[in-house]
């Protein structure tokens, strides 16, 4: 962060907290400032100027003057303001979730230009991708990796043999996968994963969204694969990520739209 007083950059909003009267505190993630915050004055005035350019998950170039405690935006000009995804229920809320995981598993004012890259990547191609479950199985794994809590999928954590292909255990507090011996000895607590359900954890993590997006993956696989990773974020957290109620609730009233009706 250079020393002038007023400063610039790119940056996406990722939280709002309402502030008296009029206000908002905005929390912003930037790729070179890392996750950082600034007070929106009278920006929840109907003829608020700024309003428009910092709503949730708006990407825009934001200025801001330094304070003593906090910073004060003074300026912002939206660079994509994400309409097709604020358009769609169901987008929206897988959207809100990454966001909360970025404000969740980033320390602040710490710059990582890479998870920078791969909230608005995840974001950019919500629209488009053919399995949004998909999207954010690929997104929690890399956000992971990159936040300094990539699971060991590769071996076992305890006795570091290689695995066999045959059922196995997730254990959150060991920090990934456990053999079935290793499991048997009852030092950590592990969910039953199938071989199926961690070669695909390993594939989507090791793997490019170009490659993974267009590999078709058994639903009930990704369904497993995601218990999986909310019981270590869980864990991790000691605490569940607010917006999984959300988007479990779009998931699940999809689900009911998608069944055909019985009118006999």
């Amino acid at each position: 962060m250079s020393n002038t007083r007023t400063y610039q950059t790119p940056a996406i909003v990722i939280k709002k907290t309402k502030l008296g009267e009029a206000d908002r505190i905005l929390t912003l993630y930037s790729p070179t400032l890392g996750k950082i915050q600034g007070v929106a004055k009278a920006v929840r005035k109907p003829k608020s100027k700024l309003s428009g350019h910092l709503e949730m998950l708006t990407y825009s170039q934001v200025t801001l003057v330094r304070g003593k405690s906090i910073d004060t935006i003074i300026g912002s000009q939206t660079l994509n303001a994400f309409l097709a995804v604020k358009n769609d229920l169901d987008l929206i809320s897988c959207a809100l979730y990454m966001a909360e995981m970025v404000s969740q598993f980033t320390p602040v004012e710490t710059e990582d230009s890479p998870i920078f890259e791969l909230l608005l990547h995840s974001i950019e191609q919500l629209p488009i991708s053919a399995d949004r479950n998909l999207s954010l199985r690929y997104f929690e794994l890399h956000l992971l990796s990159q936040a300094g809590y990539r699971p060991e999928l590769g071996k076992c954590v305890l006795c570091r043999k290689t695995l066999d292909t045959t059922t196995n255990s997730f254990a959150p507090s060991a920090g990934g996968i456990l053999c079935p011996s290793c499991q048997r000895l009852g030092r950590h607590y592990g969910y039953t994963i199938s071989w199926d359900g961690l070669e695909v954890m390993r594939f989507i993590q090791d793997g490019d969204w170009e490659s993974v997006s267009i590999t078709p993956i058994d639903a009930t696989i990704l369904n497993e694969v995601e218990r999986m990773l909310r019981s270590y974020m869980r864990h991790i957290l000691e605490k569940d990520i607010k917006s999984t109620t959300w988007l479990d609730s779009i998931k699940h009233d999809s689900a009911n739209l998608k069944q055909p009706t019985n009118i006999f």
